[in-house]
């Protein structure tokens, strides 16, 4: 089966609060990402609008299918390539921190609510996301989402690869001073769960500089895709990027058939985690 070539996209995205100027950057990444052979495009966690926008996030949030959906979508097709990406979703008076997954011809695949919010910031403005598991097929490839702080539950990923998850997608705002997450958890994870991971995060700074938020946050880039033998097959340094590598299915079987460790489980002493 031919490698699903994957680009993950460091960056603010644009001005925090400007959906137009995120689609605009987006649009430039997935042009380069396809040039490179790339047929996946992963963006940060709440790349429409920036992360630190405070109570703009009520304001920006709309529905999975709304007018930044349509202009992923367009995106998408225009380009070729399938894009992941984070965004403030509105469903009634709620409001999930979401991402969403198109595929090459613009066709929506999949959407995702984050289960386990982060701090006093995320837990006040989002309601959490009760679906643990959320798949699609790409290019016969079985890839699974989660949002940033979710991969950090080990039960999480566990699911998706009971579940057959092959590459596992997360949308991040890591922040400073947590660049373990991404330096030695996100290999782990892969590792112990023998799927890929594709960690896309933001850089820079936002906040209390005029972004809307309540305080200055430094996001700790380190984008990365981890392979299930541990091994880190791409990583972006603290700034704005584009970072490609392949996600091969066949080193995945490979690793799957040396490593034992989801053949080895005993769930029946495992009744205690739930």
């Amino acid at each position: 089966m031919t490698p699903l070539r994957t680009a993950l996209l460091q960056g603010p995205g644009g001005v925090p609060g400007s959906t137009a100027d995120s689609l605009a950057a987006l649009d430039r990444a997935a042009r380069e990402a396809a040039a490179r052979g790339a047929r996946l495009l992963v963006a940060s966690e709440m790349y429409l609008t920036g992360y630190a926008i405070g109570e703009r996030v009520a304001e920006l949030a709309e529905p999975a299918d709304g007018s930044g959906a349509e202009a992923v979508s367009g995106i998408a097709a225009e380009h070729g390539i399938a894009v992941a990406y984070g965004y403030p979703e509105r469903d009634g008076d709620a409001v999930y921190n979401s991402a969403g997954l198109v595929g090459p011809d613009g066709a929506r695949l999949a959407d995702y609510r984050k289960t386990h919010l982060y701090g006093g910031f995320e837990t006040s403005v989002f309601r959490p996301g009760d679906t643990p598991v959320v798949q699609a097929d790409l290019d016969g490839v079985r890839v699974g989402m989660l949002v940033c702080y979710d991969v950090e539950f080990p039960e999480n990923v566990r699911a998706h690869a009971l579940a057959g998850t092959e590459l596992l997608l997360v949308p991040t705002a890591l922040m400073r001073p947590y660049e373990i997450v991404a330096e030695t958890l996100l290999p782990a994870r892969a590792f112990e769960n023998q799927l890929y991971i594709a960690y896309a995060n933001r850089c820079g700074t936002e906040g209390a500089d005029g972004s809307g938020g309540d305080g200055v946050i430094t996001f700790a880039g380190l984008s990365c895709l981890a392979a299930p033998d541990g091994t880190v097959r791409a990583r972006a340094g603290t700034g704005e990027d584009l970072v490609t590598a392949d996600v091969d299915p066949g080193r995945l079987r490979a690793s799957r058939a040396d490593n034992p460790y989801l053949r080895d489980r005993r769930p029946e002493l495992y009744a205690s985690l739930t």
